[in-house]
């Protein structure tokens, strides 16, 4: 991150396996340079499908830490279900050396102050320019350290996009302050009221009186490296962005999945609380283009699966147009790494 400080508390990888299948796309996946303003040197990779819309959606999928734009990319279903849907793909790539975002420093949290942050937002500004994107269906969606800078960019670019689903993260500024890690926010330990964290978004955008992006989040409740308190307070958070109750308006049991638990507090807003699963909780695809509008109800399929995590990374199969089997997921611990 941009403090370039060292941190003993950061992400290790575990590798994760999709079952169900290579997502092989069919469209160009290409980097993209000189799209504006990006102090941080934020890289752009961008998912062209073979039939784009003549004005297309456009998702931005932000990797974990220690992952890559490769790696969202060839681990997620987005980029092939936009060879079915014609929307956009973009995959931005973290600058720190550990592939983590930089979600702490005033620049990032800040509209047009800097941070990287202000490089995702330049890309999407960028695409709206040159790749006739419809202004009205930009979307983002992240995991854990990509959950993060999800609900930094709708605290401090709200203008820019409509929607965000956040898996495994944080509310925003949780992680504020001069280092790269928060050891408070991760375990938990970090309480603010409701309205205090509402401040805190509406801080992200002085003066900003428009739309507010709509926001899903996600979370397990084993989460063993950003703790499940941090589901709780995201729910203060947002329900107070939205002004709703914190009291969910419906409740719907085993949505999406067995044991997982919809709350909706709002048309704006809804929570998905995942029992017994960890960290590493698994990208409902489908269910994310549901809530952005890019796809109706129904019954989503091939739905990834997690592995029992080990300490050596396997072997990865790559196929010409980059897709991969081997997903990398988060977990706890000394890393030793730069941020």
């Amino acid at each position: 991150m941009s403090s370039r400080v060292r941190s003993n508390f950061g992400f290790c990888t575990i590798p994760r396996t999709i079952v169900g299948g290579t997502y092989a796309a069919a469209g160009t996946y290409q980097q993209v340079t000189n799209f504006g303003s990006n102090p941080t040197n934020v890289g752009m990779y961008l998912y062209r499908p073979p039939n784009v819309a003549a004005s297309p959606a456009l998702i931005v999928g932000i990797h974990w830490c220690s992952g890559t734009a490769q790696a969202f990319y060839s681990g997620t279903q987005f980029a092939n279900l936009a060879d079915q849907y014609g929307y956009l793909v973009i995959y931005p790539n973290a600058p720190a050396s550990g592939g983590c975002w930089d979600v702490a420093s005033t620049a990032t949290l800040t509209h047009n102050a800097g941070g990287d942050s202000l490089g995702i937002a330049s890309m999407i500004r960028y695409a709206i320019a040159n790749y006739k994107v419809d202004a009205k269906r930009v979307f983002l969606v992240g995991t854990s350290s990509g959950a993060m800078m999800t609900e930094v960019m709708a605290g401090a670019y709200p203008d820019l996009f409509q929607a965000g689903s956040a898996n495994a993260g944080v509310p925003y500024a949780c992680f504020a302050g001069p280092n790269a890690w928060n050891s408070d926010c991760s375990t938990g330990v970090l309480t603010k009221t409701a309205q205090q964290w509402g401040d805190l978004v509406r801080s992200g955008y002085p003066g900003y009186t428009g739309a507010r992006p709509k926001m899903q989040i996600w979370h397990g409740t084993q989460d063993e490296v950003l703790s499940y308190n941090n589901f709780g307070e995201a729910v203060k958070q947002w329900t107070n962005v939205f002004g709703y109750s914190t009291s969910p308006a419906s409740t719907q049991a085993n949505s999406p999945l067995s044991g997982w638990t919809r709350y909706t507090y709002g048309p704006n807003f809804q929570a998905i609380s995942a029992a017994g699963v960890p960290h590493n909780i698994p990208l409902q695809d489908q269910e994310v283009l549901k809530w952005f509008g890019i796809i109706g109800g129904g019954t989503t399929t091939a739905i990834p699966t997690t592995t029992v995590p080990t300490t050596t990374p396997p072997t990865t199969t790559t196929t010409a147009n980059g897709a991969q089997q081997t997903h990398w997921g988060q977990c706890g611990g000394a890393c030793n790494m730069r941020v």
